[in-house]
C-alpha cells in the first residue's frame, strides 16, 4: 500500500502525517508513507482542500481527519 499525505507543510498537514504513521503502526499495515509538499505535484491530484490523503494513487479523503477516520479509510 502506498500512502501519500498532500500538504504544503502546515500544522494540519503535519498532524495528518503523524496520525497516518500512528494508524499504520497500530494496524501493522504494510505501507510506504510519503509527504508531498510540492504544490505543482499536489495540483496534479486536482485537490482544492488540504491536507489530502492519497492511497495507491487515489484521493480518499480531504481536510482534517481524526485517527478513527484514518483507520476507517485505510481498512476499507
Amino acid at each position: 500500500m502506498e500512502i501519500k499525505v498532500l500538504g504544503t507543510g502546515c500544522a494540519g498537514c503535519k498532524a495528518l502525517y503523524a496520525t497516518v504513521e500512528q494508524v499504520v503502526k497500530e494496524l501493522a499495515l504494510e505501507a510506504v508513507i510519503t509527504k508531498e509538499e510540492d504544490l505543482m505535484k499536489i495540483m496534479e491530484y486536482n485537490v482544492m482542500t488540504l491536507p489530502a490523503l492519497v492511497v495507491d494513487g487515489k484521493v480518499v479523503a480531504k481536510g482534517k481527519l481524526s485517527a478513527k477516520e484514518v483507520k476507517d479509510v485505510l481498512t476499507k
